[in-house]
């Protein structure tokens, strides 16, 4: 092939054989906010268990799979994995400094508006999901809700709001979970063992 100018250009075709990042980001975000949420919902306190799925799975695993979705030229699942892994640390980050001396405890004001700008950016985000699929749109549905019943309880002080957050954000975290498994098996199986919608 030749340009205006009479120079062959070689066409170069990008074939993508990696894996679909998405599972490993929707099952480091769904496990962490279920066990986040059974704290909330107070079957037991907030400990390093949390802390560390917090750091590892939910913050490092997600942006990990936001990196490979960047590769896959997925400008949604970038944004989407990149921005929750890194609001796992920085909800872990919120919760350790204060205990090493690093930093005052943000108060309950500080972290209603820290939970509803989640809820804004979550909220956007959803309308994207109007152009996937119904397994999504509820993952990204609920967690908007989520983060403004977080940001409501904090802001009121009102521990039943939180408790209701809780039980929602268990809800919302298996939706996660289950979008994640089902691409993982019907990928396997070739075929849609488990329904996306």
């Amino acid at each position: 092939m030749a340009n205006e100018s009479g120079n062959n250009i070689t066409l170069v075709r990008n074939l993508d054989f990696t894996a679909n990042p998405a599972p490993l980001g929707l099952l480091g975000f769904g496990m962490t906010t279920v066990l986040l949420n059974l704290h909330n919902a107070g079957f037991f306190a907030l400990g390093s268990m949390i802390l560390a799925m917090g750091i590892f799975y939910g913050g490092l695993a997600q942006v990990i799979a936001g990196i490979q979705e960047w590769k896959k030229n997925n400008t949604f699942g970038a944004t989407a994995f990149t921005s929750y892994g890194l609001f796992w640390l920085s909800f872990a980050a919120l919760l350790v400094l204060p205990k090493m001396g690093l930093a005052e405890a943000s108060d309950k004001t500080a972290m209603a508006a820290y939970l509803a700008l989640w809820g804004v950016f979550t909220a956007v985000m959803f309308i994207g999901t109007l152009k996937a699929t119904r397994a999504l749109q509820f993952v990204f549905g609920s967690l908007t809700i989520l983060f403004f019943l977080l940001a409501l309880g904090d802001i009121t002080g009102n521990t039943t709001i939180t408790m209701i957050a809780g039980y929602e954000g268990i809800i919302c975290g298996f939706s996660a979970i289950y979008a994640g498994l089902a691409q993982v098996l019907n990928e396997m199986y070739q075929r849609t063992v488990a329904p996306l919608g």
